[in-house]
């Protein structure tokens, strides 16, 4: 089943939408005045990229909606592993700021495991790496990369909480290997190259909470 072609987005339209949006989220949220209101529409925002990517993603069919589910709930399980066994990540709870929670994990976390995932994946596709294990390496080390940029900012902005404020060392090494695997089902799936919105947010998400760190945790 192919995708309408009244619903495609193209390459430019998608990469005006990221950088846009992620502009205006970087402005409300280092403004105190804003913040709360910004808090509340993080899953908004997390849903408007879900959809950027989707519509911009080359030859949507059945496929590509397996695939987006199967990294959707892995993430979401993983998610539940560690909440509530503590096997994963280490010891941690989420907070309101990601919306309705199923089982006391926010829906929106397995939109965001797939997001990163396709961004990463696809990144890695464009590069210059010819092997698929070291795509894999590659692009599950940039996300835990990520996390520590995003980490101190999710635990200001109540995404999550750690027991005790502290971050283990064992939430990067579940980090890495969650999104190996993630990535690894990625590489399975073989899509057709891709075009550049998927780095564009990837790079954007860098920027977006690297800028957060310095505005809003100083």
């Amino acid at each position: 089943m192919e995708r309408p072609q009244n619903l495609n987005i193209t390459p430019r339209i998608a990469i005006v939408i990221i950088i846009l949006f992620h502009l205006v989220g970087l402005v409300g949220l280092s403004i105190p005045a804003t913040r709360p209101l910004f808090l509340q529409i993080v899953p908004f925002h997390l849903l408007l990229m879900l959809g950027v990517i989707v519509l911009g993603h080359h030859k949507l069919n059945s496929r590509f909606g397996i695939f987006i589910l199967v990294v959707f709930w892995l993430g979401f399980l993983a998610e539940w592993i560690g909440v509530h066994k503590g096997w994963l990540f280490g010891n941690y709870a989420y907070g309101k700021t990601l919306g309705i929670k199923l089982s006391d994990i926010p829906l929106m976390i397995g939109v965001n495991w797939f997001l990163l995932i396709y961004a990463v994946g696809v990144t890695m596709q464009r590069g210059r790496l010819k092997s698929a294990f070291f795509r894999v390496v590659t692009g599950a080390a940039i996300l835990v990369l990520l996390d520590v940029l995003i980490e101190p900012v999710a635990i200001r902005f109540d995404y999550w909480a750690w027991v005790n404020n502290s971050i283990p060392l064992k939430n990067y090494v579940c980090w890495f290997g969650v999104s190996a695997i993630m990535l690894y089902i990625f590489e399975l799936f073989s899509f057709k190259k891709q075009s550049m919105a998927a780095p564009v947010l990837l790079i954007t998400e860098f920027v977006f909470f690297a800028l957060l760190n310095v505005i809003v945790m100083i």
